[in-house]
């Protein structure tokens, strides 16, 4: 695992938490790929999880699953586009048998990714930055009027507010496009960062994004306030300790 570096190393996380799920939860998530990575690789030297980490892992990924099921039904003739894919597997749980996918991450993730999980037939792999307008420039001259859903699980709170403001306005000039990302209060940030990142072995790892007020800086986060974008919150279960984690939040284009 030493090949990572310590945001990418951090995929781990979620692929637990789905692990954990798939095993004793299956009602909130079930990962049939998840499940084979545990052979695969060795988990047990990650840190130790709570339950309340590992359900927040699966309840986000299920929650996001929800709105790629949701767009697959509402637009059939639509792609999906995943930031950040790390290990995730939502190529095997929501696939309709028709849509074309691509999964994003940086190189030596993606090389990782391909060795354990392959490439199937509609998945495409594309190594690069998610901020780069490299990717998006690719898959529209593919696929120039296919609408896309872009999904960034786990991926926001790492950069700066600008860097993903200027992201949001990259896509808004690639026409029928909407993101799906999850994000947490300025409060539920300081608390990833002094408590669950230290828990999980991370407590270097610097976390900057988060969807509302941030503590000293005295302004709304302006995504809220930026752009012609339209924001929806979801609450996927009902508020019960080991299954309300996440929220996610969408936007669309």
């Amino acid at each position: 695992m030493s090949k990572f570096g310590i945001i990418e190393d951090t995929l781990f996380i979620p692929l637990l938490g789905r692990i954990y799920a798939s095993e004793r939860y299956p009602h909130i998530l079930y990962d049939k790929s998840a499940l084979s990575l545990k052979l695969q690789l060795p988990l047990t030297e990650q840190p130790h999880q709570s339950q309340y980490t590992l359900l927040a892992s699966a309840c986000r990924a299920a929650n996001m699953d929800r709105f790629v099921r949701n767009f697959l039904t509402r637009k059939s003739d639509g792609a999906i586009v995943q930031l950040g894919c790390g290990l995730e597997t939502a190529y095997f749980r929501c696939d309709n048998g028709r849509t074309l996918w691509y999964a994003l991450d940086l190189p030596h993730v993606i090389d990782f990714r391909k060795e354990l999980l392959g490439e199937p037939e509609r998945e495409h792999l594309i190594a690069g930055d998610a901020f780069s307008e490299t990717w998006i420039h690719r898959i529209r001259t593919e696929l120039p009027h296919t609408p896309l859903l872009v999904t960034a699980g786990g991926l926001f709170n790492y950069f700066e507010e600008t860097q993903i403001l200027r992201l949001f306005r990259m896509l808004a000039a690639y026409g029928n496009i909407e993101l799906v990302f999850d994000a947490v209060s300025s409060t539920g940030l300081l608390m990833i960062q002094k408590k669950y990142m230290k828990q999980v072995g991370h407590s270097n790892v610097q976390m900057f994004f988060c969807g509302g007020y941030r503590p000293g800086v005295g302004h709304q986060n302006r995504l809220s306030t930026s752009g012609p974008y339209r924001r929806t919150l979801l609450l996927p279960y009902p508020q019960n300790r080991a299954e309300i984690i996440h929220t996610a939040q969408h936007e669309a284009f």
